[in-house]
């Protein structure tokens, strides 16, 4: 092997081991906002249940403008438990969406952004991960640093709140 081709091999398994960590973090993050999105579920649909199970309670009580009340104030409770569940389901069809091995040149769904100053998960809003002792923000590419990120490309630059920085690089 000539020393063109021993480099070229060696750029290649060098590319290879980077696309493996890049996936990795990836991986890492996603597997987070997993867990984060089945904890808000389960807090959710245990409220759903506690709510019906009082429905029930309060149906075998006795009648009057009392347990009209208290009905019509589960029943307002258990819309608002339903909105929050649709809210959480449209978060899980988001990451269905996410391909931890898909890279891209611009900020999309599913993009890690490295910036000057900070490091974003372009996926739902689950907050601050620590992945490798690094700290990345998971966030939705409908928050405000979401759609300002959005579609950018390395080098490019950011003003949000009064402070600038640049996008790094982007897995």
């Amino acid at each position: 092997m000539d020393c063109k081709t021993n480099g070229l091999f060696w750029n290649t398994k060098l590319q290879a081991i980077k696309n493996k960590i890049n996936n990795s973090i990836k991986t890492q993050l996603y597997t987070a906002c997993v867990a984060a999105l089945q904890v808000k579920l389960r807090s959710v649909q245990n409220q759903i249940s506690d709510i019906q199970e009082a429905l029930t309670s309060e149906t075998k009580n006795s009648a009057g403008d009392k347990h009209e009340t208290g009905r019509a104030m589960l029943q307002l409770e258990r819309e608002k438990v339903g909105v929050q569940l649709m809210g959480l389901q449209k978060q899980q069809n988001t990451l269905t969406k996410i391909n931890c091995t898909h890279s891209s040149k611009t900020v999309c769904l599913g993009s890690v952004v490295y910036t000057s100053n900070h490091h974003y998960f372009i996926a739902i809003s689950a907050g601050a991960i620590n992945v490798n002792n690094t700290l990345f923000y998971a966030i939705s590419p409908s928050t405000p640093m979401g759609k300002l990120l959005l579609g950018k490309e390395v080098g490019g630059r950011i003003t949000f709140q009064g402070n600038t920085f640049t996008i790094q690089t982007i897995l």
